[in-house]
């Protein structure tokens, strides 16, 4: 039997992506989900898909009163929290110089800052179900990528806060993994390189598997068994994990090279598509204010 079964699982971002199809795979095992986002439309229509196994919240992750309602709804429809997959973030284009701090805020506000209200909202319940917290980080946290300044260190920073919740919580039956996932199929990236020819051109020089893009499902599986498993580290695909192990060797002379090699091309070209797309994130951040996905 599924360890996820009879479970209540908490997932922020869950409108589309990664969240969504995390939600359906967990619901398909037994389990009820709790799922919020910014995005009205999506967000119904998961829910009305999923129908009494769901519960649907629009809430923003920056704001904790707003989480707090979120898990409230989730414990009165289902009577607690047993699992949280605190999923939601953003990224942000342009080098350190030329970004717009407006939108590198609003990326550590919910990439960090969210995954608190995220786990502060729910602790309580998580606690007296002896339960289970994923964050979702980033193969980012281990390798910084110029031009994506503040979703490298959110997501470093997400991994952190996993780390000292761990520390705090499992004395009392609670554990706390972190996700680790390179490039992912998903609207975060399509965005991306749909926006800037830079960043494809970015991720096509990096050397072996940091190139390629893992599929959803492949993610999906991955984090389904995080939750059952109730892991410290997802890694996504496989070798993540390895590159987490070398990650002092990463930010050494020798392993920022490349990065080093290819940024006086590279930025000054994603800086100008930036300036000329008139924004430094996603339209769908801007247009619908939705929280999307985190997928890296």
């Amino acid at each position: 039997m599924s360890s996820v079964r009879g479970k209540v699982v908490l997932i922020t971002g869950g409108a589309r992506g990664i969240g969504c199809e995390t939600a359906r795979a967990l619901v398909g095992k037994g389990a009820k989900v709790v799922i919020t986002d910014l995005d009205e439309g999506p967000l119904g229509l998961i829910g009305d898909e999923l129908g009494s196994s769901a519960v649907t919240v629009v809430a923003d992750v920056t704001d904790l009163a707003a989480m707090e309602r979120a898990v409230a709804t989730g414990i009165e429809a289902f009577g607690g929290i047993d699992m949280v997959l605190a999923n939601a973030g953003i990224a942000s284009y342009g080098s350190v110089l030329n970004t717009d701090p407006i939108a590198f805020r609003r990326v550590v506000d919910i990439n960090i800052t969210g995954v608190f209200h995220t786990v502060r909202a729910a602790l309580p319940s998580v606690i007296d179900r002896k339960g289970y917290i994923l964050v979702v980080s980033s193969l980012a946290a281990f390798t910084p990528a110029p031009g994506l300044a503040a979703y490298n260190a959110s997501k470093a920073g997400a991994e952190n806060f996993a780390s000292a919740l761990r520390l705090e919580v499992k004395h009392l039956g609670v554990d706390v993994g972190s996700a680790h996932m390179s490039w992912i199929d998903t609207p975060l990236v399509q965005d991306a390189k749909k926006d800037l020819s830079a960043f494809a051109e970015m991720l096509d020089a990096l050397p072996g598997p940091l190139s390629k893009t893992t599929t959803v499902d492949k993610c999906v599986d991955a984090f389904v068994a995080g939750l059952e498993k109730r892991k410290r580290r997802v890694f996504v695909p496989g070798w993540v994990g390895a590159i987490g192990w070398l990650r002092n060797v990463i930010t050494s002379p020798i392993g920022e090279k490349s990065s080093l090699a290819q940024a006086p091309t590279v930025i000054p070209k994603m800086d100008a598509e930036v300036a000329a797309l008139g924004r430094s994130t996603s339209a769908r951040n801007i247009d619908s204010g939705a929280v999307v996905e985190s997928d890296h």
